[in-house]
């Protein structure tokens, strides 16, 4: 039998059955949760939530995609929209191995480079977007972007920003 990666098939679930695991450590924070909600809410999931089929139950058990499942529950827009549907992925394996597949999802996910989130950043000033549309399509306070500003270097960057003025000491006083 030809092995085929779960993500082939894809299914419409309830959300209603899909359930957390018990042993998830992984955790977002709101800034990322904010992100992900709107990632969902302008793109729709592009990626399946990975669960494990108790057919007993008749129960989803996340594997991955704990806060992609957390959107749908926690907002009324996306489950609407979605009529209630998670999308899923499905894998058959006994508990100890979807442990190590959680582990092995959350960390797989990587970091951001800064030197590239830098560029990032410098190619959406150049294509004229402000830092207000930055820190709301990418999820970046002022702070960071403009410390990616700053990274790069350039100048430019910082043509709209408007600076106070600088501290002057104040004269000695005649005697």
């Amino acid at each position: 039998m030809e092995y085929k990666s779960p993500a082939y098939h894809v299914t419409a679930v309830p959300v209603e059955k899909v359930v957390p695991n018990s042993y998830n450590p992984n955790a977002v924070a709101p800034p990322e949760m904010k992100l992900l909600y709107e990632s969902i809410k302008n793109d729709g999931y592009t990626m399946p939530v990975v669960c494990y089929h108790d057919k007993i139950e008749d129960k989803y058990v996340i594997v991955d995609g704990f806060h992609r499942y957390r959107i749908m529950i926690e907002h009324s827009d996306i489950y609407e929209r979605e009529k209630g549907m998670l999308p899923v992925s499905v894998i058959d394996k006994p508990l100890d191995q979807r442990i190590a597949s959680t582990i092995r999802h959350n960390r797989a996910r990587g970091n951001h480079d800064v030197d590239l989130m830098g560029n990032i950043v410098k190619e959406l000033h150049e294509l004229g977007r402000s830092d207000a549309w930055i820190s709301r399509h990418l999820g970046m306070d002022k702070d960071e972007i403009l410390r990616l500003k700053q990274i790069t270097g350039l100048a430019a960057l910082f043509r709209d920003v408007k600076f106070g003025q600088a501290w002057r000491p104040a004269e000695d006083e005649e005697e």
